[in-house]
């Protein structure tokens, strides 16, 4: 067998983000840009593998020997997890995971690529010993160091994108950033799916309230890349440099479908770009195609408040969308204003979710406490506001000011404690739901309040007499039990403060 150019690595992260939630409650996702930079590679006739370990569920240990039993000429880690906030959560795995390979096969050439890694490329080289850090989107940065190692002499100085030690051991960038790629179907011709574990993948619990025993198989697909909003406290579009967004054809994403359709019997599909429901001839297009077919898909995206109109809810329902999830952080306009989410009212936010209601499409409603100008009565309205709309699902978030996001800078230049600062728990902080966790203080309350608040708003929504009314006529008892065995998982928390 031909020596492997690049080993793309997806390091056990899961356990210790998620605790208790990570063995059969929280979702196993396939890491897209693996398997999207892994085809870019091989349609370029590079030799590559796949390591999921995460999938796998190996122990660090057998994750560093599966490294080295592979043997490749670059050991990439790509540093991402579940969604792109994830990304600095998951640095520690893949760091211990370099240590281990280190003291099993010394000089092996390693690369770390990520949200992080875009966000803080030269603070990560000068903390962690990796040879290579990419600071964009990867595919040609990496081809490039793969090209310059194969050389007789090799020479990273014109790789854009890169960075990399000088001869005194100093991070340095010498040739900038690598541009966006602008022809995505080009780029990436399709996606690794043969080269993932596609067995392992499971679906999130709610996604499947319509057959809850039935969560495999699972896949999820960018149909864009990047996000053209600048709400304060998202990272998203750090590896691609400026607020933008760029789409693959509505041809390429029905050809992932059928693959995963026709090869895999995949009906649950997260389309995890950050904004779907935005670009109305690029939704329609990929709906169309898709009830052309007749398949039978369980699919959910991201949508805005300001950007679902009613013309677009039939047909995603007819085509399988039937879970939107809003980005409404907060109830009070005052709080969204100053993260720059928004313009829309309450009333605007209750009438776009029965709308969404009417369609027969369910809703997860995003929330987030603790952002800059929360108090306890603004973070009250948002929860009232939460209970009020009862959608089939809510994701109750801290506000973390993730490396990449404007938030991270500007708490920085204001020394306000995060994860990473001297005395905090390390980047494991920025997980939502580990032990560890470490929020962004408010103007008014502190870190370990805003957790409080947080796990005590899930609480009160789910064991909501309202809502589990609404579960049972809508999904029946099996799912009710469901979410009460759900409640009893408490999250541990260090940080916890009284309120």
């Amino acid at each position: 067998m031909a020596k492997l150019d690049v080993l793309l690595i997806n390091a056990p992260a899961k356990k210790r983000a998620y605790q208790g939630l990570a063995d059969e409650l929280a979702a196993f996702e396939p890491p897209i840009w693996i398997a999207l930079i892994a085809e870019f590679f091989r349609s370029r006739g590079y030799q590559v593998g796949v390591l999921d370990a995460e999938a796998e569920l190996l122990t660090m240990e057998q994750t560093a020997q599966a490294v080295v039993d592979r043997d490749p000429l670059l050991a990439a880690y790509v540093v991402y997890g579940q969604h792109p906030s994830a990304s600095s959560q998951c640095m520690p795995a893949a760091t211990e995971c370099l240590a281990l390979v280190e003291t099993l096969r010394p000089k092996m050439h390693s690369l770390f690529m990520g949200t992080h890694l875009a966000a803080l490329p030269k603070e990560t080289m000068e903390q962690v010993p990796v040879e290579f850090v990419c600071d964009g989107e990867g595919p040609f940065t990496i081809q490039g160091v793969i090209d310059a190692l194969k050389s007789t002499s090799p020479d990273f100085s014109k790789i854009k994108g890169l960075w990399f030690r000088d001869a005194f051991g100093k991070p340095v960038n010498p040739a900038g950033p690598e541009a966006n790629i602008e022809n995505l179907d080009e780029v990436f011709p399709s996606m690794a799916w043969d080269l993932l574990p596609m067995d392992r993948y499971k679906a999130h619990n709610w996604h499947c309230w319509d057959h809850i025993n039935d969560r495999k198989p699972y896949a999820s697909l960018y149909t864009s890349l990047g996000c053209p909003y600048k709400c304060s406290f998202c990272c998203i579009n750090a590896p691609f440099g400026s607020p933008s967004i760029r789409y693959f054809s509505p041809e390429w994403v029905i050809k992932q479908i059928d693959i995963l359709v026709k090869e895999y019997g995949v009906k649950n599909i997260k389309i995890a770009d950050e904004m779907f429901v935005l670009n109305r001839k690029h939704v329609l297009g990929i709906c169309d195609l898709i009830i052309e077919r007749g398949y039978d898909l369980n699919i959910w995206a991201y949508a805005r408040i300001d950007t679902v109109s009613s013309g677009l809810l039939e047909p995603m329902k007819k085509a399988g969308i039937n879970w939107l999830a809003l980005g409404i952080e907060a109830s009070s306009k005052h709080v969204r204003s100053s993260v720059d989410k928004g313009r829309f009212t309450d009333e605007k936010i209750i009438d776009t979710v029965r709308k969404i209601e009417a369609a027969g499409i369910y809703t997860v409603g995003n929330y987030i406490f603790g952002l800059p100008e929360d108090d306890l009565a603004s973070m009250q309205e948002t929860l009232d506001l939460a209970i009020e709309l009862n959608t089939e699902w809510a994701n109750f978030y801290c506000t973390m000011a993730y490396p990449g996001s404007q938030l991270h800078k500007l708490a920085r230049q204001e020394g306000q404690m995060l994860p990473e600062s001297e005395g905090g728990p390390g980047l494991i902080g920025y997980s939502q739901l580990a032990y560890d966790a470490f929020p962004l203080s408010t103007n008014k309350l502190q870190a370990g309040q805003v957790l409080t608040f947080r796990d005590q708003a899930f609480d009160i929504y789910f064991k909501n007499p309202k809502f589990l009314a609404m579960m049972e006529r809508k999904f029946g008892q099996e799912v009710v039990d469901h979410v009460h065995e759900m409640c009893t998982h408490q999250l541990k928390r260090r940080y916890a403060e009284p309120l």
